[in-house]
């Protein structure tokens, strides 16, 4: 039930069971709160209803959701198939072919196509990555792989709705807003939701990171990671910041008048929010700037590292500095994370290499693969990621067949593939050095251990210590969860 119905249906039942001297105790009520003897509800007051205790004890307190925008393939980076190679340019069997469904891909011509990667085995684990990421498979032993994840979606942007939102309807909270919502924030002068973003922008753009039926301050607040952290958050020129704090105060009185009239959410939201960039014009700076940070860090993560030679990279666009600004990306994480910001987004595109998958695949790679260990290796040693959930994410993976559109007569790229690809997580509670489900012998299908995002969903928030069939809000006549009608916890992904 939201918060304005729960009021309706408490009015009217206060209505029906009060007596005259029940009204009469009201009024008397009224009279003392307007003398300052009694606390009228504020706004403020409906985010402790928002809030809910956790359903169990939980392992995690952040979470740092990579996602990686446009489908890496995973049978060049985290699945090799031998078979794959050895069936390099022979069609599928028709009964497969009959079946399928392909975004861009002409079944009567598609033939297999197989990896020219290198494949290691890394740590103790033996967990096996391609010759793209070794620095993510120094961290082998802290990372659960999972081979078996599955998708219903075969478009970008509903599988990327999917990922994020649970379902792919446009409209539906993100996990960072279900969790928000769920627990409240634990940073008083930041969001408890950040998206960062790097590349050339996913396709789902900013609908990745909504609300939705949720209030707004549940919202993912886009950060920038370099110079104004969020857009118009500095005061004008010339405007002093007692003025802005009168301006402030002015605008909650009358929101809380409001407030009184109707009980909306949003007021709450909206006296929240204002307060909240209040406090972010000291606390937003003081994040994004890393002039504290020591050379060995920064080195670490990669700041400031060049961009590869060469143009026309899927993953970036003339001018963006893509390898410095997802290096930045990760260490901002830290940051976040040691000032209590709950769930931070870091959203990288593109990955959507329908041509060119080598040369595309290994600028990406070349960008994420050592911040990312390095944000793992931080986190570990700075006493955070027993406490801190970091998951590499996308919305499926790639065919093994080669892309044949157009009449291309050399396949260099890989349609969507909804049917199986791979997701890392590290810390949280999460078993380390684990790898989880498998594919068949050519990557089409998932052969053991099936996983579907919504089953992601829920057990990512079982470590947050929330139950995904109680974490409901009531909204239009019906109680909506972030894994909808689906979705079981994965307690052997559980350390």
């Amino acid at each position: 039930m939201s918060p304005f119905e729960s009021h309706l249906s408490r009015s009217r039942r206060e209505f029906l069971t009060t007596s005259a001297s029940g009204l009469g105790g009201i009024a008397l009520g009224s009279m003392l709160a307007e003398d300052g003897l009694l606390n009228a509800a504020t706004a403020t007051d409906a985010d402790e209803f928002h809030r809910l205790k956790p359903h169990h004890d939980a392992k995690a307190k952040a979470c740092i959701f990579i996602f990686m925008a446009g489908a890496p393939s995973h049978l060049d980076l985290f699945d090799p198939k031998p078979k794959l190679n050895e069936l390099h340019g022979q069609k599928l069997p028709k009964s497969i072919l009959d079946t399928a469904r392909f975004a861009f891909i002409q079944p009567d011509t598609a033939t297999l196509m197989g990896s020219p990667r290198k494949w290691k085995k890394h740590g103790q684990s033996g967990m096996e990555f391609s010759d793209l990421l070794p620095h993510l498979g120094s961290c082998a032993d802290d990372l659960l792989m999972v081979r078996s994840l599955h998708s219903s979606e075969f478009n970008h942007h509903p599988g990327q709705l999917l990922m994020q939102c649970g379902v792919s309807r446009f409209g539906m909270p993100a996990m960072g807003s279900w969790i928000n919502y769920g627990l409240g924030s634990s940073s008083r002068n930041l969001p408890g939701y950040v998206v960062l973003t790097a590349g050339r922008g996913s396709s789902g753009g900013s609908t990745l990171w909504q609300s939705g039926f949720l209030p707004s301050k549940y919202s993912g607040v886009l950060f920038r990671n370099q110079g104004e952290p969020v857009l118009n958050l500095k005061n004008p020129e010339g405007l002093p910041p007692e003025l802005q704090r009168s301006g402030l105060d002015a605008l909650k009185d009358l929101n809380q008048m409001r407030y009184q009239e109707v009980h909306d959410p949003e007021i709450s939201s909206r006296i929240a929010n204002y307060e909240l960039a209040n406090r972010m014009q000291t606390a937003a700076p003081e994040l994004v700037d890393l002039s504290g940070e020591s050379k060995e860090t920064l080195e670490l993560y990669g700041v400031g590292r060049p961009e590869p030679e060469g143009d026309g990279f899927r993953g970036s666009l003339p001018g963006l500095q893509t390898y410095d600004m997802f290096a930045r990306n990760c260490l901002l994480a830290r940051r976040m994370v040691e000032r209590g910001v709950r769930f931070i987004n870091i959203v990288h595109a593109s990955w959507d290499q329908h041509s060119e998958l080598d040369k595309n695949h290994g600028y990406n790679a070349g960008a994420v693969d050592q911040p990312i260990a390095a944000l793992i290796k931080d986190l570990k040693r700075r006493g955070l990621l027993d406490s801190t959930m970091v998951v590499w994410g996308s919305e499926f993976g790639r065919t093994p067949l080669g892309e044949n559109r157009n009449g291309r007569n050399v396949n260099t790229g890989r349609d969507h593939h909804p049917m199986c690809f791979t997701t890392l997580m590290a810390g949280g509670g999460m078993k380390g050095g684990m790898t989880y489900g498998e594919t068949d012998e050519i990557g089409w299908n998932v052969a053991d251990k099936p996983v579907h995002i919504n089953d992601l969903h829920a057990t990512l928030l079982h470590q947050f210590g929330l139950d995904h069939l109680k974490l409901t809000y009531r909204f239009q006549g019906r109680d909506f969860r972030l894994t909808d009608v689906a979705g079981k916890v994965i307690h052997d992904w559980i350390a």
